[in-house]
């Protein structure tokens, strides 16, 4: 499998379900986000195939239907994003993941998990896999 790449917003969007909910089949993406998106079952089981091309997702199948799971952890994908933000703004250290203390996404572990990967990221160590 590639390397995993950055998501895009649509494709965070649907990370968030698994994220809050675990381990997904592609009709319920669907039913959790097709309101939101307007999109059509094939549509959904589209960009789930793409992200899993992309590394985001794996799937495997449970008594004969398709389960998508999350490749990496949540603190992993955001770490990265909150690197490239980092980068984007020039900043000499890492931007403090205390900053979202308030998030519904992530818990205290979540945040200091967080904290270690972007300072170990700072002092040039690679990301754990």
């Amino acid at each position: 499998m590639a390397e995993p790449t950055a998501p895009s917003e649509t494709e965070l969007d649907v990370l968030k379900c698994f994220w809050r909910d675990g381990d997904l089949s592609a009709r319920e993406v669907q039913d959790r986000i097709a309101g939101d998106l307007g999109w059509t079952s094939s549509t959904t089981r589209t960009v789930l195939e793409r992200m899993r091309a992309k590394g985001l997702l794996t799937r495997r199948d449970v008594h004969g239907m398709a389960v998508y799971s999350t490749a990496q952890p949540k603190t992993a994908v955001i770490g990265g994003l909150m690197k490239r933000l980092g980068a984007l703004l020039d900043l000499d250290g890492p931007l403090p993941a205390a900053a979202f203390t308030g998030s519904q996404l992530l818990d205290a572990d979540d945040i200091a998990a967080l904290e270690t990967l972007l300072a170990r990221s700072t002092e040039g160590e690679d990301e754990p896999r």
